[in-house]
C-alpha cells in the first residue's frame, strides 16, 4: 500500500509453482459484464511482467492474435486463471464471467479464492447482481477490495463512485469503504475532459505519475496538499477504528502523528480480516507503456493486504462414510485434499482440470482417489475411483507451463483426469476423503433438444455426458413421460454456449424443440366401457370380451384395479391379463396421449372361449374397454403445479406478484428477509414458468432469484385443456 521497492518485471513476473503457502495469494475478480475485469487482469499481468508490451506471454511460447481473441471470448463466459508474480509472491488471478447465466463459474472462483476484488465501472455503477455477490462474500467473511475502472469515460466520477460504493457495500459502517488513493487528472483536452494521469497516495502523501507509461513518485504541490489532508484524515480514522490496537485511536485523537508504517500495517491487517474494504482506481496501460495506472498499487495491496491461504482455512472434510476429519490448515505435509473447481476440454491435451489444493501436495503422475460430488440429480455420476494424475501445469493464455508439484494453497491444471468432474475431491488413494460441496445454483430454464440427424444421434449421448461433466450448473434430464432430452440451464446465454460447445467441440448438431411438461389425464366422472376383441380366421382365433366401470379417485391415488366378476364369466387366469391391458393403455393415455391416473377400474363381467381366448386377447380387450369408457366420459387434463419461492428486492415485490398472478399463480404468502428483500411463495402451473428464469431477471433487473418444487398435479382450466388436446390431435 505504500511506496515499496518492486521486483523488476520479467523473470519475476513469470509465476511458477509456489514453494510455501505464505507465498501465494488467490484472488477472484467479481463484477458485471463490461466492468473491465479481463482488461484489468491483462494490465496486472503486463505490470508484473507475465506478458510483454505486445500482449505476448513471456518465455512460455507465443500466442497468435487469433488465439488471443478466441481466448478472450472464452474467458467472457468461463472462469480462467492467470498466475503472476509480484515481490516474490505468486498471485493467482481468477477472472470470472460477469453474465448472470454463468454464476456457476463465479461460485467456483469464490471457492478457489481467499479474497475478492470487486471491479466497478465508473461509467455504469454497481448492479444488483454485484451487490448480491458482495453479500455472499460478507456472509463467509471473505476479504474484499474495490477497484474503480473506466475513469477515462466522459461521465466518470471517482469521488461519486466511492460514495456509491460506501453506501452500497458499507452497510451500517460506510467508513469501512474508503479510497486509499485519489485520481490525479492532467490538463483538460479539447473536449473539456481531463484524463487521469496518476494517483495521489493518501497514506504516503505522494503522487504517482503514470503519464510516461512508467510509475514515477513525486511530492504534492500547491492546492493538492489540502485535498490530500482532508481525505487522509477520514481514511486514517477509518483504519484506526478497525485496528486491533485499542490505544491507537486515543493516541491519534490526542494529537499524535501516527507513523505511516503503522497505518499501512494496520490497514493491511484490517483488509485481511475482512473488516476494511479499500477503494482503488485502475486503468489499462497506454500503447507502448509498461504499466497500467493503479496496477502497481493494486498488486501491492494484493500481496501485502490480502490473506495467505493459511488464513483461509479448509472447507469441511469427511471420510467417505461421513465421519468428520480434522486437518491442519493448508499444510503441504498433511494428507492430500484438493478440489476440481473447473473442467474444460483442450483439443490438443484432452480434458484439463483446474484444481485448488487445500491440504498436502499434489504431484505429477501420482495416483489419487476421486470422490464424487453428490450431483447425481443433475446427470453427474458420483465417483469413487482411483485415477492417475497426468501432467501438472500453470496456465497463461493458451500456454501451459509444466510444474512437478503443487502445494497446499496453490492452483494448477491437471491433465487427463478422465473421471473427475467439477466439484470432485482428489485425495490420497490410501486415505480417501471428500470435501463438502459448494453451493451451486439450480438450473431452471429447460431446453428440449433433438439430434439434427442420425449421425448426430449416434454422438449425442457422449457429447452430452462430456458437456455436463464440465458444468455442474447444468442438469441433463431424460424425461420418461414426454420422452424428451432436456438440458436445464441458468439462462439463454448459458443454453446458447452449451449448444455451441456441443457443435464445435463434440461435433453434435442439435435442434431446439418446444419443451413439454408432464401432463396427466383422469376421468371427470363415472363411465362404463365394453372391450370386445373377437377375430376368427382360418385356424386359431382370438376371443375376449370384458366390461368395466371407471370412477375417479382423489389426487395421488394412481390406478386401482378391482375384480368383481362372478360365475367365472372371465376365467381366473385371464383377470390379470385384463388388468395388464388396462394399465398399459393407461400409460399411453386415453385423450391426449398423457398417462391416466387417479381412477378405479372395476372389472364387472365378460366372456371367454374355451379355445380362442388367450392372455393377449384379454389384454387387448381390457385396453379397448378403457378407451370406450373414455370416449363417453369427460376427461380432465391434469397439469403439474410447482411451489415457487422468489427472493426479490422490496422495490420489485408488486411487479413480481402481479406477474405471478398473470401466470395463473396463487400467492401463498410473503415474508421479510434481510437486506431489504422479500420472499414471495406461490403455487404456479409449470406450463406457465418455462421461461421464468429469463422473465424474472428482466422484471427485477437481475436482482431476484427463485426456486421451484413440484407439489402435485391438478385439473387444467377447460380452455387451456382444449387447446392442449387440439395441439395433440394436430400432431397425431
Amino acid at each position: 500500500m505504500g511506496d515499496k521497492a518492486h521486483t523488476h518485471p520479467g523473470a519475476a513476473g513469470r509465476a511458477q509453482a509456489a514453494d510455501r503457502p505464505t507465498s501465494v495469494r488467490n484472488v477472484v475478480l467479481v463484477g458485471h459484464s463490461g466492468s473491465g475485469k479481463t482488461t484489468l487482469v491483462e494490465a496486472l499481468a503486463l505490470t508484473a511482467g507475465a506478458v510483454n508490451r505486445a500482449g505476448r506471454v513471456e518465455d512460455g511460447g507465443t500466442v497468435s492474435d487469433h488465439d488471443e481473441i478466441e481466448h478472450r471470448q472464452q474467458r467472457s463466459v468461463q472462469l480462467s486463471l492467470v498466475p503472476v508474480e509480484w515481490n516474490g509472491i505468486k498471485v493467482n488471478l481468477l477472472d470470472t464471467p460477469g453474465y448472470a447465466d454463468f454464476v456457476g463459474e463465479l461460485r467456483a472462483g469464490l471457492r478457489a479464492a481467499d479474497a475478492a476484488l470487486f471491479v466497478v465501472s465508473a461509467a455504469d455503477g454497481v448492479d444488483g447482481s454485484t451487490r448480491m455477490v458482495w453479500d455472499e462474500c460478507a456472509a463467509v467473511g471473505m476479504p474484499r477490495a474495490i477497484v474503480v475502472t473506466h475513469l477515462e469515460a466522459a461521465r466518470a466520477d471517482f469521488e461519486e463512485m466511492t460514495r456509491v460504493c460506501a453506501e452500497t457495500f458499507g452497510g451500517d459502517d460506510p467508513d469501512a469503504v474508503l479510497p486509499l488513493y485519489l485520481p490525479l487528472r492532467g490538463p483538460e483536452g479539447p473536449d473539456g475532459h481531463a484524463p487521469v494521469t496518476g494517483l495521489i497516495g493518501l497514506l504516503t502523501r505522494k503522487l504517482f505519475d503514470y503519464s510516461s507509461g512508467e510509475r514515477v513518485a513525486n511530492e504534492p504541490v500547491g492546492d493538492q496538499v489540502p485535498l490530500i489532508e482532508e481525505a487522509r484524515g477520514r481514511l486514517i480514522e477509518g483504519i484506526i477504528s478497525e485496528s486491533e490496537d485499542e490505544t491507537l485511536m486515543d493516541r491519534y485523537l490526542g494529537g499524535e502523528d501516527v507513523d505511516v508504517r503503522t497505518l499501512i500495517d494496520d490497514a493491511e491487517r484490517a483488509v485481511a480480516r475482512g473488516v476494511f474494504f479499500p477503494v482503488l482506481a485502475a486503468a489499462p496501460a497506454a500503447p507502448g507503456a509498461r504499466q497500467g495506472l493503479g496496477t502497481v498499487e493494486l498488486l501491492d495491496l494484493i500481496t501485502g493486504g490480502f490473506p495467505t491461504p493459511l488464513e483461509h482455512g479448509t472447507p469441511q472434510v469427511t471420510t467417505l462414510d461421513g465421519r468428520p476429519r480434522e486437518l491442519k490448515p493448508c499444510d503441504p505435509d498433511a494428507p492430500l485434499v484438493a478440489e476440481v473447481v473447473k473442467t474444460s476440454s483442450d483439443p490438443y491435451v484432452g480434458r484439463l482440470s483446474l484444481v485448488r489444493v487445500f491440504s498436502g501436495t499434489l504431484r505429477a503422475d501420482q495416483t489419487v482417489h476421486v470422490s464424487g460430488h453428490g450431483l447425481t440429480d443433475r446427470g453427474h455420476e458420483d465417483h469413487d475411483v482411483d485415477e492417475r494424475v497426468g501432467a501438472l501445469s500453470t496456465p497463461f493464455g493458451k500456454v501451459q507451463r509444466p510444474v512437478s508439484h503443487v502445494i497446499a494453497g496453490d492452483l494448477a491444471c491437471v491433465a487427463k483426469l478422465s473421471r473427475a468432474e467439477t466439484g470432485d475431491t482428489l485425495s490420497s488413494k490410501d486415505d480417501p476423503l471428500v470435501m463438502e460441496p459448494w453451493e451451486m445454483p439450480d438450473p431452471l430454464l429447460p431446453q428440449a433438444i433433438e439430434a439434427h440427424s442420425k449421425a448426430d444421434e449416434d454422438k449425442l449421448s457422449q457429447g452430452l455426458s462430456r458437456l455436463v461433466a464440465e458444468d455442474p450448473t447444468m442438469r441433463l434430464e431424460q424425461n420418461q413421460d414426454t420422452h424428451q432430452v432436456v438440458l436445464w440451464c441458468l439462462g439463454e446465454a448459458h443454453a446458447d454456449v452449451a449448444l455451441e460447445r456441443l457443435r464445435s467441440r463434440y461435433g453434435v448438431q442439435v435442434d431446439v424443440v418446444p419443451h413439454r411438461v408432464s401432463l396427466r389425464e383422469t376421468f371427470g366422472g363415472r363411465a362404463s366401457g365394453r372391450g370386445r376383441h373377437v377375430k376368427q380366421s382360418g385356424g386359431h382365433g382370438q376371443f375376449a370380451i370384458c366390461e368395466i366401470e371407471v370412477e375417479p379417485l382423489p389426487n395421488g391415488s394412481g390406478i386401482e384395479f378391482v375384480d368383481k366378476v362372478v360365475g367365472g364369466a372371465v376365467p381366473r387366469q385371464f383377470v390379470p391379463s385384463v388388468e395388464k391391458g388396462i394399465r398399459a393403455q393407461a400409460r399411453k393415455g386415453v385423450a391426449a396421449g398423457h398417462p391416466l391416473v387417479d381412477v378405479r377400474v372395476t372389472l364387472l363381467d365378460g366372456k371367454a372361449h374355451s379355445v380362442d381366448s388367450s392372455d393377449a386377447a384379454f389384454q387387448t380387450a381390457g385396453a379397448l374397454a378403457l378407451r370406450e369408457a373414455a370416449a363417453d366420459a369427460k376427461i380432465h387434463l391434469l397439469e403439474p403445479v410447482a411451489e415457487v419461492s422468489v427472493l426479490v428486492g422490496d422495490d420489485y415485490v408488486g411487479t413480481v406478484m402481479s406477474d405471478l398472478s398473470g401466470r395463473r399463480g396463487r400467492v401463498l404468502g410473503t415474508e421479510q428477509s434481510p437486506g431489504g428483500r422479500t420472499l414471495i411463495r406461490a403455487e404456479v402451473p409449470e406450463i406457465e414458468i418455462g421461461r421464468y428464469a429469463v422473465d424474472l431477471r428482466s422484471l427485477s433487473h437481475g436482482t431476484a432469484r427463485f426456486s421451484r418444487r413440484y407439489v402435485r398435479h391438478e385439473p387444467m382450466p377447460p380452455q387451456v385443456a382444449e387447446r392442449v388436446k387440439g395441439e395433440a390431435r394436430a400432431a397425431s
